[in-house]
């Protein structure tokens, strides 16, 4: 995951091509409004989280939304019979 190369002002370029190379800034701000608007997230929560932090938060906040999707689904059925 770490790349070797020069750091200093600005940073390592190379390092957060890798790190952002599977979100595009369109999605970033897609999913930064959902975890603010509908998870009560604020932007500086986000904006402090490190990249590998906040996708195990997104990973376990789309766990939680499945499971609830699931109980949901089972309710219905339960409903219906």
């Amino acid at each position: 995951m770490w790349v070797s190369g020069r750091s200093g002002v600005g940073g390592n370029t190379k390092f957060f091509r890798i790190v952002f190379r599977h979100e595009t800034l369109v999605n970033h701000y897609q999913t930064n409004f959902a975890l603010m608007q509908y998870h009560k997230y604020t932007l500086s929560d986000l904006d402090s989280m490190l990249p590998w932090e906040r996708t195990i938060y997104i990973t376990m906040l789309m766990r939680h939304i499945e499971e609830e999707n699931e109980k949901l689904k089972q309710r219905m059925q339960a409903r219906k019979k």
